[in-house]
C-alpha cells in the first residue's frame, strides 16, 4: 500500500502541476458521519429487539386459531384462555368452522378458527362423516373441548362444530389456511379474508406465499449475475452484439408481457378482490414504467451503436488491469453474501413489525392480537435503514475495489505487483475510510433523483431563448446553476479519489470532478458508451428476473399481492447485477481517473515518466483520433506513437 493516501490531486483552487510523492496516509475522513451512523444502527438494533420481543412472525408464518395458539407449534399458555397454551405441532393448517358464512364483527372475523392436520378435502354432509374424519385422519373440526366421541351426542354441536354441509378445502400457503373449493363458499372466504386485512398483512402474505419462487428467482438471478461477470471478462464484439440483442428481446418481451397480463385483468369479470385489484393497478403502473424505459433504452442503443469496436478495446484495457489485481472479481462474492444476510435479517423484523401486537381474552375464551400503536408504523426507518446499510455495503465495495487498482496502477516496477492489494484495501477502508464510506452512500443515495430532475432542467434552460425571456430567467438560471453545479460534484469518483488522497467524501469529489473535467475530451464519450454497455448488462439480469417472475406469480394471483414480491425479485437482481458488474463499471472509472491524475503530475518525460501501460495510451490515442474524425478542428494535445511524450492538460 505504498501508494495509498498519496496525496496529489488538484483542487480547483490549486491547478499547477504537482509531482506525485508517496506518502502513507493515517488520518480517520469523515469521523462524524461514522458516529452518526453508529447511532443511526443503534436505533435500529433498538427496533429489532423490541419488534422480536413484541412481535410474532409465527402468527403470521404458521397460522393462529381463534385460542391464541399457533398452528405447528407448541404454545405457551395464554392467561384468561382456557384453550391455549396446546401443542400444535402436528397440527398445521388453519380451519374455518363456517366459512360460507362469514362475517365481520368490531373488525374481527367472526367464524372460529382451528388448527387441524388436515383440510376435509370432501364435502360434510352430516356429523357421522365429520367424526369419521376426525377419527381416520386425526383432524377435528369442532372446538379442542368436545370430544370426537361427543359429536354426535352433544346438545352443543351447533356452536362447537361447523355448520353443515361443511365445504372441501385446500390447504393454501396464505397464513396456511384451508381455502374452501366451491365457487360461491371461496368468493365469500376471499372476499371477506382479504379485503378486511390491512395493506401492510396483505403485503407480507403474499411474500410468505411466493417464497419459494422468490427464493428460486434469486438464485436464477445470481447465477445470471455470475455468467454476465465471466462474459465481461472475456468479451469480444460479438459478444457485445449478442447482449445487445438479448437485452432489446427482454425489454421488448417484459413490456409485452405487463401489457398483455393488464388486459387480461380489465377482461376479467371476477377480478372483485381487493388483491386482485391492486395487482391491476400495480400491472398497469409497471407496463407505463416499462415502456417509457424500453424507449428510452432503444433511442440510445441506436445512437450509440458506432461505438461498439472501441467499447470492446476499452473493456479489454480495463481487463487487463483488473488482472493485475489477483482475485479481484471474486470480491462481489462477499459484498453478495454480507447483502443477503442483511436482506435476510431485514425481512425477519419487518415480519415482526407486521405482527407486533398484544394478545387479549375476549369473550368465550378467544384470544385477538391487538396491533402495537407505535411499533407498527417505524417500518418507515426500517425502510431507510435497508436503503442506507445496502448503499454503504456497496460504497465499502468500490472503496476496496478503488484501492487495490490504486496500488497496482501506480506501481514503477510491474514484474513486482504489490502484494495482497485487497486485503491491504480492505485494511485502509475498515481503518480510516469508513466515515467516507457512509457520508457517500448517503449524500448520493438522496441526490441522486433530485440531481437528474435539477440537471435536466438546466439543460432545458440553457436552450436558445428569444431576448424579451432571457432576462426572465437569467436570476434562476444562475441559482439553478449553482444547485446544479453542486450536485454534480457527487458521484462515485469520490470514493476512487478518496482512495488515491485519503482526503473526505467532498473534498474528494471536488478534486475528482475538477481534474476529469480538464481532461473530458479524452475520456467522456467512451468511458460513457463502455458504463452504458456495463449498463445493459445489468439491464438483461433484471430484464430476466421480471420476466420469470411475471410468468412465476401470475398463476397465484387471486389471494396475494404480487406486485412486492416483484418488486423484491426486481431489486435483488438489480443489486446483485450491480455489486457483480460495478467492478468492470469501477474499474473503468478508476483507470480514467488515474490516467487523469498520471497526466496532471507527470509529462513522459524521464524524470516523470507516466505510470500507464502503453497499451491504454495508445487506446486513448486512437479513441482522440475518432473523436476528431467526427469534430473538426479540435485542438487537445495527444500523445505521440510512442507514448513517451505528452503535453499537460494544465500548466
Amino acid at each position: 500500500m505504498q501508494c495509498l493516501g498519496a496525496e496529489y490531486l488538484v483542487s480547483a483552487e490549486k491547478t499547477r502541476q504537482r509531482e506525485w510523492r508517496p506518502q502513507i496516509y493515517r488520518k480517520c475522513t469523515d469521523t462524524p458521519w461514522l458516529v452518526l451512523f453508529f447511532l443511526f444502527w443503534t436505533g435500529l438494533v433498538f427496533i429489532m429487539g423490541y419488534s422480536v420481543v413484541a412481535g410474532a412472525a409465527g402468527r403470521l408464518l404458521f397460522g393462529y386459531d381463534s385460542f391464541g395458539n399457533v398452528c405447528g407449534k407448541k404454545n405457551s399458555p395464554v392467561e384468561g384462555a382456557p384453550l391455549s397454551g396446546q401443542d400444535m405441532t402436528l397440527k398445521k393448517h388453519v380451519f374455518f368452522m363456517n366459512a360460507c358464512s362469514f362475517e365481520v364483527k368490531d373488525r374481527g372475523l367472526g367464524p372460529t378458527s382451528l388448527c387441524v392436520s388436515s383440510c376435509p378435502e370432501k364435502q360434510l354432509d352430516t356429523l357421522e362423516e365429520v367424526q369419521l374424519f376426525a377419527n381416520i385422519n386425526g383432524s377435528f373440526l369442532c372446538v379442542y373441548s368436545l370430544n370426537s366421541f361427543n359429536y354426535t351426542q352433544s346438545s352443543s354441536v351447533g356452536t362447537l362444530c361447523p355448520r353443515l354441509p361443511v365445504p372441501p378445502s385446500k390447504p393454501f400457503p396464505l397464513f396456511n389456511r384451508c381455502i374452501p373449493q366451491t365457487p360461491e363458499c371461496y368468493s365469500l372466504f376471499a372476499s371477506v379474508l382479504i379485503n378486511d386485512a390491512d395493506a401492510l398483512h396483505r403485503i407480507l402474505s403474499g411474500i410468505m406465499a411466493g417464497r419459494n419462487t422468490i427464493l428460486g428467482l434469486c438464485v436464477f438471478t445470481f447465477a445470471l449475475s455470475l455468467a454476465m461477470l465471466f462474459a465481461f471478462r472475456f468479451i469480444s464484439t460479438l459478444l457485445i452484439h449478442i447482449i445487445i440483442s438479448l437485452v432489446i428481446l427482454g425489454l421488448l418481451f417484459v413490456c409485452g408481457v405487463l401489457w398483455w397480463l393488464y388486459y387480461d385483468y380489465t377482461n376479467d369479470l371476477s377480478t372483485e378482490l381487493d388483491t386482485e385489484k391492486e395487482n391491476m393497478k400495480c400491472m398497469l403502473a409497471f407496463a407505463i414504467i416499462s415502456t417509457v424505459v424500453t424507449v428510452l433504452l432503444l433511442a440510445l442503443i441506436f445512437t450509440l451503436r458506432k461505438r461498439i469496436k472501441l467499447t470492446v478495446e476499452l473493456l479489454h484495457v480495463t481487463n487487463k488491469a483488473i488482472r493485475s489485481c489477483p482475485f479481484l472479481l471474486f470480491q462481489p462474492l462477499w459484498t453478495c453474501a454480507i447483502l443477503i444476510f442483511f436482506w435476510v435479517l431485514w425481512v425477519a423484523v419487518l415480519l415482526s413489525l407486521g405482527t407486533a401486537g398484544t394478545a387479549q381474552v375476549m369473550e368465550g375464551g378467544q384470544v385477538e392480537y391487538k396491533p402495537l400503536f407505535g411499533i407498527r408504523y417505524m417500518w418507515w426507518y426500517h425502510l431507510i435503514g435497508l436503503i442506507w446499510t445496502s448503499e454503504f455495503i456497496l460504497a465499502c465495495q468500490r472503496m476496496t475495489v478503488a484501492g487495490a487498482m490504486v496500488a497496482c496502477y501506480f506501481n514503477r516496477n510491474q514484474n513486482d505487483p504489490p502484494a495482497r492489494p485487497i486485503l491491504s484495501s480492505l485494511f485502509v477502508l475498515f481503518c480510516y475510510h469508513q466515515g467516507t464510506a457512509v457520508k457517500g452512500s448517503f449524500l448520493l443515495t438522496v441526490t441522486r433523483i433530485p440531481r437528474v430532475i435539477f440537471m435536466c432542467i438546466y439543460s432545458t434552460l440553457k436552450e436558445p431563448r428569444s431576448a424579451w425571456s432571457r432576462g426572465e430567467f437569467r436570476c434562476s438560471h444562475c441559482g439553478l446553476w449553482c444547485l446544479v453545479k453542486y450536485l454534480f460534484l457527487l458521484n462515485q469518483d469520490a470514493y476512487t479519489a478518496a482512495a488515491i488522497n485519503g482526503t473526505d467524501f467532498c473534498t474528494s469529489a471536488k478534486d475528482a470532478h475538477t481534474i476529469i473535467a480538464k481532461n473530458s475530451s479524452h475520456l467522456t464519450a467512451v468511458n460513457c458508451f463502455g458504463n452504458f454497455v456495463i449498463f445493459l448488462g445489468k439491464v438483461l439480469v433484471v430484464c430476466f428476473g421480471v420476466f420469470g417472475g411475471l410468468m412465476a406469480f401470475n398463476y397465484s394471483r387471486a389471494l396475494q399481492v404480487w406486485a412486492i414480491p416483484l418488486l423484491l425479485v426486481a431489486f435483488f437482481a438489480c443489486v446483485v447485477a450491480h455489486s457483480f458488474l460495478s467492478v468492470f463499471e469501477t474499474a473503468l472509472d478508476i483507470l480514467f481517473l488515474c490516467f487523469a491524475v498520471d497526466l496532471e503530475t507527470n509529462d513522459g518525460s524521464s524524470e516523470k515518466p507516466y505510470f500507464m501501460d502503453p497499451g491504454f495510451l495508445s487506446f486513448i490515442k486512437r479513441t482522440n483520433n475518432f473523436n476528431n474524425a467526427k469534430s473538426q478542428g479540435h485542438k487537445d494535445a495527444l500523445p505521440n506513437e510512442e507514448g513517451t511524450e505528452l503535453q499537460p492538460i494544465v500548466r
